[in-house]
């Protein structure tokens, strides 16, 4: 005798699947883009951060009588004298030109504008020196001199990086909230469309946790498929923006891309966290849709132990 072999309890393929495939993928794909943007600003703010701890600046203002030359040495030697100092360099005359050519131009004679020299000195980042020491040392040398540890900039950066993380983990929450709404009401509507073989086969013994496993291998075969597609577009945007930047080294669209944003190189951490966000987005859509199932059910049974609570329940 030949068995008929028997179908699943919710429909592998629908409509209604394949739309909520398609939000699961989208969200999935928003997810992950935020959380490789966010993975790219950090790291950007924390190598702007460290660029900026490793160097001080020292800053000689043009005045009558005064000999920059012989200024800007004695500010160097007068630096270096302190511990947790490693190098000073002198920004000579084209370089400062070369500064300042954005804003005035090329072919200038800084010798006709009162612009400040600079000493650039690097530090020890783990052990720096004393910069109110050294700032009153310069003072009292040399007046004309100022001392820029850039601290201001580096609270500023941390600043932003941390606010920046938090504006994307508020997003990413938002995300995964709409997508958990999403799953509860897509849970709900194959519920209502396959209630009757629900009742069924719960009301002829069929335990809620088999009822339940069903639909969570359902969502979960849909939330797995979603959620890669999103992730591997997510991915690609990265892949492709990291490798146009490449290709396209010292011109101008690429160089303002790189002050703004940074390289767009998420590196092996913000794809293996892309990957993290496939998985948890598959469990979410997997737990919300036991969670939905148990629920009903649950209702089910009230209904059969008084069947006076239908319209609340059915209206809830």
């Amino acid at each position: 005798m030949r068995v008929r072999k028997t179908a699943p309890i919710v429909p592998s393929t629908n409509i209604q699947g394949n739309a909520l495939m398609v939000v699961i993928a989208i969200m999935s794909f928003l997810a992950c883009l935020t959380l490789g943007a966010v993975s790219m600003v950090k790291a950007t703010a924390n190598g702007w951060q460290s660029q900026i701890s490793r160097e001080i600046t020292i800053q000689i203002k043009p005045e009558d009588g005064l000999d920059m030359e012989k200024a800007l040495v004695k500010a160097k030697d007068l630096a270096l004298t302190f511990v947790g100092t490693r190098t000073g360099q002198i920004m000579d005359e084209k370089a400062t030109a070369r500064l300042l050519e954005p804003w005035l131009g090329t072919g200038l004679d800084i010798n006709d504008l009162p612009v400040p020299r600079l000493v650039i000195v690097t530090i020890d980042e783990s052990n720096p020196p004393d910069f109110a020491a050294m700032r009153d040392m310069l003072t009292a040398e040399i007046p004309q001199a100022s001392l820029d540890d850039h601290r201001t900039w580096v609270d500023r950066l941390v600043s932003m990086a941390r606010t920046t993380v938090m504006i994307g983990l508020g997003i990413l929450g938002l995300v995964f909230t709409a997508m958990v709404l999403t799953v509860v009401f897509a849970t709900r509507g194959a519920l209502s469309g396959n209630r009757h073989i629900v009742e069924v086969l719960h009301f002829v013994g069929a335990e809620g946790s088999f009822v339940a496993n069903e639909f969570q291998k359902h969502f979960l075969k849909i939330s797995i498929k979603g959620s890669a597609v999103g992730g591997v577009l997510a991915a690609s945007v990265f892949a492709v923006a990291s490798f146009w930047q490449s290709r396209s080294l010292a011109t101008p669209q690429s160089d303002q891309a790189s002050a703004l944003f940074g390289t767009f190189t998420i590196g092996f951490l913000g794809y293996l966290g892309i990957l993290a966000t496939i998985v948890i987005i598959a469990l979410l859509t997997m737990l919300t849709a036991r969670l939905t199932v148990i629920r009903t059910i649950y209702e089910l049974d009230l209904i059969r132990s008084d069947p006076a609570r239908t319209d609340g329940l059915m209206g809830d």
